[in-house]
């Protein structure tokens, strides 16, 4: 059997992202996600969310917690997280294009950089 596991501090990562991105303290996130400070001081613990604060955090956030999943078996290919960012970043109505361009080539560039490391 496959082991399957959710990457609860890549899911925290990403919801610090959001919350930074809208100006948000962590106590205005659990107001408006509703559930407790202590749930989000928690998940900075590297703990995991209980399901119904995970639920309410991705609605909140719009992060698709399916991405969070590792090792299962999915049926189409994985899009890789470059890709992820690239389309993002294009789509941000706070960047211009030109804006948008020149952060996706910064963002490549220390990418490859990171990924020609681990090798």
């Amino acid at each position: 059997m496959q082991k399957v596991f959710f990457d609860a501090e890549g899911f925290y990562a990403a919801l610090d992202s959001q919350r930074e991105s809208r100006g948000l303290t962590w106590k205005k996130v659990a107001d408006e996600a509703g559930v407790s400070a202590s749930t989000l001081t928690r998940m900075a613990q590297q703990k995991r969310p209980d399901v119904d604060s995970l639920a309410k955090l991705s609605n909140w956030s719009g992060l698709n917690v399916d991405n969070y999943v590792t090792g299962s078996k999915k049926s189409s290919p994985k899009i890789s997280p470059l890709t992820q960012v690239t389309t993002y970043l294009r789509a941000d109505p706070n960047l211009s294009e030109v804006n948008a361009a020149a952060m996706e080539a910064v963002i490549k560039a220390v990418y490859k950089t990171f990924t020609t490391d681990k090798q």
